[in-house]
């Protein structure tokens, strides 16, 4: 049962009808969306639950799905092909389509990113650009960075800070995504079991926090940059009295952006200020409880230097020749080894990722190539799911049993030449194996295998 006290609260705020939000949440419906990946196109009419799904409206490559399939029997959603993301926060590809037509050398930060749905959407739309993905939780980190490998960019930073780090760089975003911690009411329909957590207290708390988040970082967005702010709360102290709170902060300005009335977005507005947000009810659209709104810094209230002159070990010649008896090497990438790692960073990137390494904790940067050990090269897992087309090694294809065999870091036995060979399901790869004379070695990395199912 729906807290009364949220009930109560939600009674004056704008689009908010009781009955038929109760209604809603009794009936309980779960609405499944996924978004896929455009640089790991596959057949969709082929792939049994994708063969009937309909499109988001605001969100290119967004889909509702007929029903929920088991996501872990499916190598496609192992190998990155697609990301299971709630369709009200894929609203972001709207926002980010409106105020980034043109997305060439953008510096983007997606503040607090795990798991990873919004941060593979920046990804993929700053695909010319640099995106930095932080979270502050070392386990939610890790699920972090195993989302944004399996999506397969070398654009991306993943990094672990407090907000309050962002401070050393000053100026230094076009874009800031916070997507607060928050209540959580608008996820009940979802997940009931959230509803015994929430309390009045827990609104209160989680208020102060964001506008805690927002004071330490926001001095690192640039004059002409922008912030998008979302929760997932149907809270007034979370949402409105926040619109409120940025307004107040210096040169920010509050961006109104146009909807079509079919997609049943509701329109509300902080009392102060008179900031316009968007609220998300499932009782008038085809995903859960959501709010969104943009600020754009009109000038800036600081100044401050950082420093870009991180020094990193660039690969050896001898290094280099050994790779690229390999591999087909991109000349467009600067090629460093990091603790015993070679790493590619897109050449464009190479300052702005220096200028983050200076300042920040980073758990993952650019394209992790592998290891050499004499003249072999020990690809890393990164590698077999980027979206690079000369990849080394040769190529076996197989089928669902096998591909979840491999995925489950079972034993298996695989033909072809042996040595290093990409395992691939329908034309996607999976990750690597090693065939000897008499066993193959799967080197799927232990910590994402399938346990059970």
């Amino acid at each position: 049962m729906l807290p009364q006290k949220l009930l109560s609260s939600l009674t004056n705020l704008p689009g908010y009808n009781q009955d038929s939000f109760v209604r809603v949440h009794e009936i309980g419906d779960q609405i499944t969306s996924v978004r896929l990946n455009p640089a790991k196109p596959f057949d969709l009419a082929a792939h049994s639950f994708l063969n009937s799904s309909n499109a988001i409206p605001w969100c290119a490559n967004g889909f509702y799905l007929q029903e929920r399939p088991l996501f872990v029997t499916d190598p496609l959603w192992h190998a990155g092909a697609y990301y299971v993301q709630e369709a009200s926060s894929m609203f972001i590809r709207h926002i980010i389509e409106n105020i980034f037509p043109n997305t060439a050398n953008k510096i983007v930060l997606d503040l607090c990113a795990a798991p990873g749905g919004k941060s593979t959407l920046l990804a993929s739309y700053f695909e010319n650009g640099l995106v930095v993905s932080n979270e502050t939780i070392k386990s939610r980190n890790a699920i972090l960075v195993e989302n944004m490998t399996k999506w397969g960019n070398d654009n991306v930073v993943v990094t672990q800070n407090d907000p309050a780090h962002f401070k050393s760089l000053p100026n230094f975003f076009d874009l800031m995504v916070v997507d607060a911690p928050c209540s959580g009411s608008g996820l009940f329909r979802k997940d009931p079991d959230a509803i015994n957590e929430w309390s009045e207290e827990s609104v209160l708390h989680c208020s102060t926090r964001q506008e805690r988040i927002l004071t330490d970082s926001l001095d690192a967005l640039k004059e002409g940059g922008y912030l998008i702010y979302s929760t997932c709360s149907y809270s007034f102290e979370e949402n409105e009295k926040m619109m409120d709170f940025i307004s107040t902060l210096p040169g920010m300005k509050n961006i109104v952006l146009n909807v079509p009335d079919s997609w049943g977005l509701v329109s509300t507005e902080s009392p102060n200020a008179k900031a316009k947000g968007f609220r998300f009810y499932p009782d008038k659209i085809k995903g859960e409880g959501f709010f969104v709104c943009v600020f754009q810094k009109q000038n800036n209230s600081t100044t401050g230097y950082y420093n870009a002159s991180f020094n990193w070990n660039p690969i050896s010649k001898q290094e280099l020749a050994i790779l690229s008896t390999h591999m087909e090497l991109p000349n467009e990438y600067e090629l460093i080894n990091h603790q015993q790692t070679i790493i590619a960073v897109p050449g464009e990137l190479v300052i702005p990722i220096k200028t983050v390494l200076s300042q920040l904790y980073v758990k993952k940067m650019g394209m992790s190539i592998g290891e050499l050990k004499g003249k072999d090269l020990i690809p890393d897992h990164a590698l077999a799911m980027s979206h690079w087309k000369n990849l080394p090694f040769a190529k076996i294809t197989v089928d669902e049993r096998l591909a979840l065999q491999y995925l489950r870091r079972a034993d298996i036995c695989l033909e072809g030449a042996k040595g290093w060979s990409g395992v691939y399901y329908k034309n996607i790869m999976l990750g690597w194996a090693k065939l000897l004379p008499n066993r193959t070695n799967n080197y799927y990395p232990t910590e994402w295998r399938i346990l059970k199912f």
